[in-house]
């Protein structure tokens, strides 16, 4: 009696050596053309193609340390959005089709309505950043190479004081990279202190 292996095995070899190939092959583009297409959807240049984007939180971007500052290192939005690991970049892109959704359905397409969402917004993205302990943020900001005597005092203390409490980046630093929604929406938040 032949084993499910040994079944298998010559059913492939019934199908010949050059369909073995073809498949292999299609599945090498296929591959490919899936992890271009996940690249591509990871760039600046994509985030801000549509309008809500480029007239909303883009413009806001533009005026932070984050998009130009003295050493020339930026971070686009993909940086502090999008986790760099495969598995989690793809969850998150997964998570972020309801943005596609929101789009299509023009439900934050002019600044009243984007403005009128951004507290919700905000709140589920301080979540996930909180949920994954800002690591998108780690990729930049690594606690053990952090230079204290670089920073202010009031930086220094707050950082002490956080690592001890187990606090995570975002704990903190809400709207260092976007404006913060307005004030008699976020009613108790902490205002975020800017780089010193």
């Amino acid at each position: 009696m032949p084993t499910p292996r040994s079944g298998l095995l010559a059913r492939v070899r019934s199908i010949g050596p050059w369909t073995v190939l073809l498949i292999f092959a299609l599945g090498i583009v296929a591959w490919g053309g899936f992890n271009w297409t996940l690249e591509l959807t990871n760039t600046e240049a994509f985030c801000t193609s549509c309008h809500e984007m480029k007239v909303n939180v883009f413009k806001e971007y533009q005026n932070t340390m984050h998009y130009s500052n003295r050493t020339g290192v930026r971070a686009t939005c993909p940086d502090c959005h999008v986790p760099r690991e495969w598995v989690h970049k793809v969850v998150r892109k997964i998570r972020a089709s309801n943005e596609v959704f929101h789009w299509a359905f023009g439900s934050i397409d002019t600044p009243e309505k984007f403005n009128a969402k951004r507290l919700q917004l905000a709140q589920h993205e301080w979540a996930r950043m909180q949920a994954n302990d800002s690591h998108e943020c780690r990729n930049c900001h690594a606690y053990d190479y952090m230079d204290y005597s670089e920073q202010g005092r009031r930086a220094v203390a707050q950082h002490t004081k956080g690592f001890a409490d187990k606090k995570t980046c975002i704990d903190c630093h809400k709207g260092v990279a976007h404006s913060l929604p307005p004030m008699e929406q976020n009613i108790g938040a902490p205002r975020v202190a800017q780089a010193d």
